[in-house]
């Protein structure tokens, strides 16, 4: 893995003096590229509460970094609360950001001393006011956002913007706190005026309720800021700056609490996935492209693949300007005709490429090993190892 627009040359030598012995499939966390994003959002969002958006990486060893570093937390289920708290971080640095959860974990969540959770309709936030009594809540919000992210989040969360003013009168009435409102513009959001969209929704509900008597405090402005991957993106400052613009211009300068959600953001860089190529075939003579079959495919790290939608950097320890190339067509080892990672992208690998060489799969620390089946076809669920910090 030589030099890349990715990693320097000593990063590259680093990575592959670690990863050297170690059996494949596997993911290398550095934890310094971690702690390098943590610090890099806490100066474009000095004002901002970050709350680590657990489920893009839920190892033990990035939410202890975090902790250490500052970080607040936003879990998805009981479970990751329970690993965030095991960790001793005290639950007010926590929050429930999913708005579909049983009446029992919402009863759990609240013996653990969780008092903020998200909303969007109002039989959730009843099982909120019956067994959560006292909490503050905050309603996710329908936005758009769908054709300029890779990985749209509409449609199955949220409700519409102005049922968000019913749903603060409701929780009221109910005893609850209305604390404010979120959105999310998407995962891997390429469009950053996508977030002047939804702010400019947000401020009219905050119009709205204050008309009302309803004083809301809080926007929650959810994750989508980007990883690097083969399909470029604007840089966190550049997100940063229009994104303070378009609060200022739709707040009119009395901003509210902000809090936003990195998953990707800061995980996702950090990570390699070292897969081995098993065996390299033609489906006939006149075939133009090779299918190189992998020991680890969607079903055990690469499910964001899907659609080919996302787009991970792909290099070979062996590679140099001088080999040539050929297409290829990337696939997984399991019998599913589904596990097939690229195959209209159309990747290039060395012509010399054989069995036994090792792929390294960029910037895929977030959403691989939390995505990854527990058995599918007997394949255990890949390792993560760290290095750094």
């Amino acid at each position: 893995m030589k030099r890349n627009n990715f990693y320097s040359e000593d990063e590259c030598q680093t990575i592959l003096k670690f990863t050297d012995p170690l059996p494949t499939p596997f993911i290398v966390i550095n934890l310094d590229r971690v702690r390098k994003q943590y610090e890099e959002l806490v100066n474009y969002f000095p004002n901002c509460r970050i709350h680590y958006s657990v489920k893009a990486n839920p190892a033990s060893e990035i939410i202890a970094l975090l902790h250490q570093l500052g970080s607040n937390f936003e879990f998805a289920s009981i479970y990751e609360m329970d690993k965030v708290l095991a960790l001793g971080i005290p639950p007010e640095k926590l929050l429930y950001g999913n708005t579909i959860k049983k009446a029992s974990d919402i009863a759990y969540s609240y013996k653990k001393g969780i008092r903020l959770f998200a909303t969007d309709c109002l039989s959730d936030l009843e099982n909120i006011g019956t067994h959560a009594p006292g909490s503050r809540v905050f309603v996710r919000i329908l936005v758009q956002g769908g054709e300029t992210a890779d990985w749209p989040l509409s449609r199955k969360f949220g409700c519409h913007p102005m049922g968000a003013l019913t749903l603060c009168e409701a929780a009221l009435k109910r005893g609850l706190t209305p604390y404010g409102l979120s959105f999310h513009v998407g995962s891997q959001q390429r469009a950053v005026w996508q977030w002047n969209e939804a702010l400019a929704s947000v401020a009219q509900i905050f119009s709205l309720a204050k008309s009302k008597g309803i004083n809301l405090e809080m926007v929650n402005m959810g994750g989508g800021f980007p990883a690097n991957y083969v399909n470029k993106t604007h840089s966190i400052k550049e997100y940063a700056s229009e994104i303070h613009r378009y609060l200022h211009e739709n707040f009119n300068g009395h901003l509210p609490e902000i809090i936003v959600e990195p998953g990707r953001a800061l995980v996702g860089n950090a990570g390699i996935l070292v897969s081995e190529i098993i065996t390299i075939s033609k489906k006939s003579r006149s075939d133009s492209h090779r299918w190189v079959y992998l020991d680890t495919g969607k079903f055990n790290g690469l499910i964001e693949t899907m659609d080919e939608g996302t787009k991970y950097p792909v290099v070979m320890a062996e590679e140099n300007e001088k080999k040539r190339v050929g297409e290829v067509i990337l696939a997984g080892p399991t019998c599913d005709s589904v596990d097939i990672m690229y195959e209209k992208s159309r990747y290039k690998l060395p012509l010399n490429a054989r069995s036994g060489q090792r792929l390294y799969w960029l910037s895929t620390g977030a959403y691989t090993s939390s995505y990854a089946s527990v058995e599918f076809n007997g394949f255990p669920p890949i390792k993560s190892y760290f290095m750094g910090a």
